[in-house]
């Protein structure tokens, strides 16, 4: 029987697997992790930079906050000298301008050393690759530096934002074939070879597939943990009982948004098939 119950949820995993796309987190946290090939592509074409070369990648990468909220970066990058993070963001409270600023913030908060010289701090990149046009003003790209008020002068800190609206995509740029290829399900209809050869590998082998799921469990493992931790939290001014269920409730939806069938959610949060299904349907996800 158990043997019977493994292979229905391959079944419907192998389903929803075929409905992913890059601008699925989880989807890309499998095809970015320990590929420097696919996180060299998308900072090339974004940053117009064909030099630029990945040293380092970390995906679902944990930044503390020892006296505040932590943040986890979906992709987290070193290159040329240079730190940074990519988001993939399909709605737009996710992509909000302070959760830009935020992460930028524990990016640096978390590079320097004790006595270490302000000057040491690396060139940092925020990019939000959205799937709407979150800031609403019709372009495909949207790169943000501070400037000094008053001249057209940019404040040489170091730091950048850049949002990607991936609704916009003239295939005639390399940035709209980019965006397009991250909208595809299916390999053979994406530009890029590089990308497409990591999302054939992912959806068409038996390895693949393997990692995917391992992937899955792992992400709803880590969203469990965080959000038990945060119920915990809640619960010493609530009421400990109200906090840990809040943080099953943030469980449940976070798998839910991941595509994760509710069967393996109802199992890994131990709420009943009725519960999840009222969350999906109460928050828009079923």
């Amino acid at each position: 029987m158990e043997r019977d119950e493994r292979e229905k949820w391959r079944q419907k995993f192998l389903v929803i697997l075929e409905g992913f796309r890059l601008l699925d987190d989880d989807f890309m946290t499998a095809a970015f992790q320990d590929n420097l090939e696919c996180v060299d592509l998308v900072l090339q074409i974004i940053l117009g930079n064909p030099n630029i070369r990945a040293t380092k990648v970390i995906t679902q990468d944990t930044l503390k906050n020892l006296q505040g909220r932590s943040v986890r970066l979906d992709i987290h990058a070193w290159a040329n000298q240079q730190e940074f993070n990519i988001e993939i963001q399909r709605g737009g409270k996710g992509a909000a301008e302070r959760r830009a600023r935020y992460n930028s913030s524990l990016m640096d908060a978390n590079t320097l050393l004790s006595g270490e010289d302000y000057d040491r701090l690396p060139e940092s990149y925020v990019i939000f690759i959205t799937e709407t046009d979150v800031l609403g003003m019709s372009q495909s790209m949207y790169v943000i530096e501070r400037m000094i008020r008053g001249s057209k002068t940019t404040f040489q800190d170091g730091s950048h934002i850049i949002y990607v609206n991936s609704s916009m995509m003239d295939l005639t740029t390399p940035l709209g074939r980019l965006m397009h290829d991250f909208h595809c399900t299916r390999a053979e209809d994406m530009y890029y070879d590089v990308l497409a050869e990591r999302v054939r590998y992912l959806k068409e082998t038996e390895g693949g597939t393997r990692l995917m799921s391992e992937v899955m469990e792992n992400f709803a493992k880590d969203i469990a943990k965080e959000a038990m931790a945060q119920g915990m939290a809640q619960g010493m001014a609530q009421g400990m009982a109200q906090g840990m269920a809040q943080g099953k409730t943030d469980i449940v939806l976070e798998m839910l948004r991941g595509k994760m069938p509710i069967e393996t959610i109802a199992h890994l949060s131990k709420f009943s098939l009725e519960r999840v299904r009222e969350l999906g349907k109460m928050h828009s996800l079923l």
